[in-house]
């Protein structure tokens, strides 16, 4: 071989390229590092969730948010995990898609086990903390608040995580604008009726709550899904739209 066409060492980079670490498949070729994704791309807003007597509800609009553009209208970002558990989240919509199919495929080996266990919704919250927080901490975070919501055991469960793992249960959630706008009204409804909400007391703070962040959230929106989770299972009901009413925009001051 001439010599002129050898490179500068066995496995040393040819004049003008780049060289490569062997057997590390993280590193662009263009760039010569880490991709990560610096921030949401189509992003959905608050995800609101509220314990019941003998169950839990959880809703979420179906607005999908390109920047300040409200570009998708139809996004569900309710899940149905399995019997028992419901999961929802606010943030990137790419990175909800990515833990919705690791859910998914998680509950088909489940079910290929066939030994009748199932995840409750205290195990899926428990795996969320472990993955959110493993994310975080490789500096490459899943950008979601994600609210894990259920019934197992005569129980109601209610959780929360965010993208960098804090994790809580709590008789309400509320992440995005939601947890300045809407979880004040909830926690209010929770005290003024010793924490015990009927089933349909639940559901008119949630509507009440969506509506108020329709009025008051630019990146919320009146078409919404609600998802209720008892003792008779999941139940996720189709989207529909809250009556929008602009009669008090005259009443609002300080924002011109």
């Amino acid at each position: 071989m001439d010599k002129m066409m050898e490179p500068f060492w066995q496995g040393g980079p040819q004049p003008g390229a780049h060289y490569h670490f062997p057997g590390n498949t993280s590193i662009s070729s263009d760039l010569g590092a880490n991709k990560r994704t610096m921030q949401p791309t189509v992003t959905g807003t608050s995800v609101l969730g509220l314990k019941f007597d003998g169950g839990v509800i959880i809703a979420a609009d179906t607005l999908g948010s390109y920047g300040s553009m409200a570009r998708f209208r139809s996004l569900s970002r309710i899940m149905k995990v399995n019997d028992t558990t419901v999961l929802s989240a606010a943030g990137d919509y790419a990175d909800y898609q990515y833990i919705k199919s690791e859910l998914e495929q998680m509950v088909i080996d489940e079910d290929i086990l066939d030994d009748g266990f199932s995840m409750s919704p205290a195990a899926v919250y428990s795996w969320m903390t472990r993955i959110l927080y493993n994310r975080r901490s490789k500096f490459n975070p899943l950008w979601n608040t994600v609210t894990v919501g259920g019934f197992c055991k005569g129980k109601s469960f209610l959780a929360s995580v965010d993208k960098i793992g804090i994790a809580f249960e709590a008789p309400s959630v509320a992440s995005g604008f939601g947890a300045y706008l809407a979880q004040p009204l909830m926690r209010k409804a929770l005290e003024d009726n010793n924490n015990s909400l009927t089933l349909e007391q639940a559901r008119r703070v949630i509507e009440d709550c969506l509506r108020v962040l329709f009025y008051r959230d630019a990146r919320s929106y009146n078409r919404y899904e609600i998802a209720t989770v008892t003792k008779d299972g999941v139940r996720i009901e189709k989207p529909t739209s809250s009556p929008s009413d602009w009669n008090i925009a005259h009443l609002v001051r300080g924002f011109e």
